[in-house]
């Protein structure tokens, strides 16, 4: 395995409080101008008041941070001007750690004090957390319906921000949203989804919502831990702010991170991430790692279908062989293989064999400073940790199903390691559509992270791929050419570490080829984030995808 240079964009403290102007080479087109946010952790250690050194053990466990790049054309012919700016959106989860060397609240993987008494945890399986760190910043929501009420007022106010840019709300893999100042990405307040609808209580849900490219709804789901866990589908309706539930039922609960829309279902994989004690082990353990079970390949998982458009409710359920996945690419809809009066649905998705995938990100096993030779995750480990392609048909999904009837998903096809990626995204007018190009960030062993970019055809089961070495790059968003025909016409912007000198640059690609166009300098190495979203000076946004 290689191991480019990349601890600079874990470890750094490097951000800009005030907009700063970058240096441009190259030719950006004219329709990339708009605003792309990214977000993901900003470093993970802190000193405290005592002198104690508190640092978090998990890459979805540091401080999280919202970057802000905006691209503008001040001359219509002219080049274009990038401006950059980068804030920590978790002030008050600081100030705590500062004072007292230590963190709390519900964590993705941070373990607590072993000499705990057992009377206090027991008391944590039925009592919430007294604090929560409102480290909240996996995904972006631009303009989120019923986003107003999220923040605390009932209506988004116009207040001048640039793009038509109204509201920007953080997400996670919980029931909470932080709402950010869009300009200045100052934190403004948390909400939890209840704001959205009452019976939305549960503590889990999809950190990537699902947001129809015609009507701006956005769907997602809330789970909600008991001795029958009910996961609880529903949309936020973009014209009237308002939330309603679209199915109620009892599965098994597990950590789910992002789900599946067509026209007319939402579709909800529950797949092998399951959590123990029907849930409240996530109390118990105030973390979700240690809440999930080891992974059972002889278990199944299994994909609910709901109807978004009659009002009908769970409509189907299959079960596949075990799989685990962080991200959904798209699914759509076809006439039926057997029957052409009958529906099937065809999900794309970014597999994983097992849930190795989730103790890689650990900082013991990405860091070349911290990581050694002999770590379990640099040999047959690292290899279950690379993504795989994949397609799965749920047929007759117009056919209800009948009682406790679980039919067959068909698996399609699964693509090599070697060209599969991760961090997914496609042209985002496509979604719920029949699509060709998925495009990623790769991992193919070249470095101890992500190693190049690839476009991946699931109609020739090729790949095409950008890399340079010792450059990292982060999940690539594609901006569409609004004069374009075909799918790929128009680029992708990533941001990108240069290993050798730790600073980052944001990357413009022709989504065709992969071809460099332009990049913008930053003057400092840009942390290594999870997701993005833009918008572009007309109605477009690429975001909840």
């Amino acid at each position: 395995m290689g191991s480019w240079p990349n601890d600079a964009g874990f470890d750094t403290a490097y951000q800009e409080l005030v907009p700063i102007t970058l240096r441009v080479k190259g030719d950006i087109p004219h329709y990339a101008a708009g605003v792309l946010y990214r977000t993901g952790p900003l470093g993970y250690k802190a000193k405290s008041e005592n002198g104690r050194e508190f640092a978090a053990k998990h890459w979805f466990d540091g401080f999280s941070a919202v970057h802000r790049f905006q691209i503008d054309f001040p001359d219509t012919h002219g080049p274009a001007k990038v401006s950059y700016r980068s804030r920590r959106t978790v002030d008050e989860y600081l100030e705590h750690v500062r004072a007292t060397g230590k963190g709390e609240g519900l964590t993705f993987a941070l373990k607590r004090d072993p000499c705990n008494s057992f009377f206090k945890k027991v008391m944590a399986v039925f009592v919430p957390p007294a604090r929560d760190n409102r480290n909240v910043g996996v995904t972006l929501s631009i303009n989120m319906p019923g986003g107003g009420r999220a923040g605390g007022v009932e209506k988004p106010p116009i207040n001048g921000h640039t793009n038509g840019i109204q509201t920007l709300h953080a997400k996670s893999d919980h029931h909470m949203v932080k709402k950010i100042d869009p300009e200045t990405l100052e934190p403004q307040g948390i909400a939890l989804q209840e704001s959205l609808h009452p019976d939305l209580k549960g503590h889990i849900s999809a950190a990537h919502a699902k947001s129809d490219p015609k009507t701006g709804d956005i769907f997602n789901f809330n789970l909600e831990f008991g001795k029958n866990s009910t996961y609880r589908i529903f949309r936020s309706s973009a014209s009237t702010g308002k939330t309603g539930i679209l199915a109620t039922f009892h599965g098994t609960p597990a950590y789910i991170h992002s789900l599946f829309l067509t026209e007319n279902y939402v579709i909800l994989c529950v797949w092998n991430s399951h959590f123990t004690w029907a849930g409240t082990s996530i109390l118990y353990h105030q973390n979700i790692v240690q809440a999930i079970a080891p992974f059972d390949p002889t278990s199944k998982a299994t994909w609910y279908v709901i109807d978004r458009t009659h009002n009908r409710g769970l409509v189907a359920a299959y079960q596949s062989s075990a799989l685990f996945s962080f991200h959904s690419v798209n699914a759509w809809e076809e006439p039926s293989t057997t029957d052409p009066t009958q529906t099937d649905v065809i999900t794309e998705l970014s597999l994983f064999e097992n849930t190795d995938v989730i103790h890689r990100f650990y900082y013991d096993n990405l860091l070349s400073s911290l990581s050694t030779p002999d770590s379990e995750y640099a040999g047959k480990k690292r290899l279950s940790c690379l993504p795989m392609q994949a397609q799965f048909r749920l047929p007759n999904v117009s056919s209800p199903t009948t009682g406790s009837e679980h039919r067959e998903a068909e698996r399609l096809f699964l693509a090599d390691k070697m060209i599969s990626v991760e961090l997914p995204t496609i042209n985002p007018s496509y979604l719920t559509s029949r699509h060709r190009y998925t495009y990623g960030v790769t991992d193919r062993l070249k470095s101890s992270f992500m190693d190049g970019i690839a476009k991946f055809d699931n109609i020739t089961q090729t790949s095409i791929f950008w890399e340079c070495e010792g450059h990292t790059p982060g999940e690539p968003i594609f901006v569409a050419d609004p004069e374009g025909k075909a799918e790929d016409d128009g680029v992708l912007l990533t941001v990108v570490l240069d290993g050798y000198v730790e600073r980052s640059y944001l990357l413009v690609l022709r989504a065709r080829d992969l071809m460099e166009l332009g990049r913008a300098e930053v003057p400092g190495p840009v942390a290594f984030g999870f997701h993005g979203a833009f918008k572009g000076e007309g109605m477009q946004y690429s975001g909840d995808i």
